[in-house]
């Protein structure tokens, strides 16, 4: 059983949701929410397998300045962005999506491409 959070960033990663509404839930969260969902998305990160080679493309993707600091923690290899203030929450959000997108992806196309039992690679279409 997934929790709603994860229902959405996992729909997210696959493509199945658009980021845009997923930035609009995401400013809709209380700050404290924000935070919580920003450290469920480094926490799928690492399960995905995201490495730092995915860090340029991620940065793409997102949309942010590679000069913003969430992407400059990236760059650097740290996740800490749910510390980070308030105004660089979305611009974090953003870029940990595109993270999780990008190994999320490899990951199925790699060990899940035949199917698999994980709840998160079998959601229902919107």
């Amino acid at each position: 059983m997934l929790y709603e959070h994860e229902v959405i960033l996992n729909e997210l990663a696959q493509g199945l949701r658009p980021v845009a509404e997923g930035v609009a839930w995401f400013e809709g969260l209380a700050e404290d929410d924000r935070r919580k969902a920003l450290h469920a998305l480094v926490l799928f990160c690492r399960q995905a397998r995201a490495c730092e080679e995915d860090v340029p493309e991620s940065i793409a993707r997102s949309g942010i300045r590679p000069t913003h600091t969430p992407a400059v923690m990236l760059t650097k290899w740290r996740f800490g962005m749910e510390a980070l203030p308030a105004y660089e929450l979305t611009k974090s959000f953003r870029l940990l999506v595109a993270l999780f997108s990008i190994a999320d992806t490899r990951r199925r196309t790699l060990y899940c491409a035949g199917g698999c039992g994980h709840a998160w690679h079998n959601l229902p279409a919107r």
